[in-house]
């Protein structure tokens, strides 16, 4: 097997030595560094980039989801599991989306550290069932059983550019080309051009119907 090298950020002293020791203690892992905050962790991340981060996400300074993609940005093959102590539905979210590989509780007497980290380091994603089923429960459901479409508003919005964005409200508010160019200070040339890309995008054949479907899908 080979060894699983890691960064550990806690802000807390006694637990920075307790993970220390425990790794350090267990042929199959090695401690890179610990820091009680990301900043000194990432710079150096820079002279050895690590298998896996375990990040506290209850930072004071940096907040940990912020960290989270900058570690991720900057060493995408490191993997990050955050750590927290608190059943946060949002920090939950957010930290899984910012590129997290799992998501436990400090306080979790039923989560095996190291075997997660194992599971991690080999690609897979871990979540605690409890942690699993706070964070699906603020999944929005379908409004529809049409499995094809039942997402396509999200998507929708995700196509366009906030460029495209704020012309196709303008579009929805009646504006020709001339009058859309003057409001986002362009030549009338690069609104027709905006518009287009917002028709092809949209998969609709006139300004019409891109502001119908615009208002249906609700993007504003």
């Amino acid at each position: 097997m080979d060894l699983i090298t890691l960064y550990v950020v806690d802000d807390y002293l006694l637990n920075r030595i307790a993970y220390k020791r425990n790794f350090n203690n267990d042929n199959n892992f090695k401690v890179l560094g610990v820091f009680s905050n990301p900043y000194d962790c990432i710079l150096e991340m820079k002279k050895q980039e690590g298998d896996i981060v375990l990040l506290d996400i209850d930072l004071p300074d940096l907040k940990g989801v912020e960290a989270i993609s900058k570690i991720k940005e900057n060493f995408p093959k490191t993997k990050v599991i955050a750590l927290s102590s608190h059943k946060d539905e949002q920090k939950i979210l957010a930290s899984l989306a910012s590129g997290a590989c799992s998501y436990i509780l400090k306080n979790s007497k039923n989560t095996d550290l190291k075997k997660v980290i194992n599971m991690v380091s080999k690609g897979e994603f871990w979540m605690d069932l409890e942690i699993a089923k706070m964070a699906f429960s603020i999944i929005p459901l379908p409004k529809s059983t049409n499995l094809e479409g039942m997402y396509e508003n999200k998507k929708m919005k995700k196509r366009l550019t906030d460029r495209e964005l704020e012309v196709l409200k303008l579009l929805i508010d009646g504006k020709t080309n001339s009058q859309i160019a003057r409001e986002i200070i362009v030549s009338t040339n690069t609104a027709k051009a905006h518009v287009g890309n917002i028709l092809t995008k949209l998969s609709v054949k006139d300004r019409v119907q891109a502001a119908v479907k615009a208002v249906r899908a609700g993007i504003f």
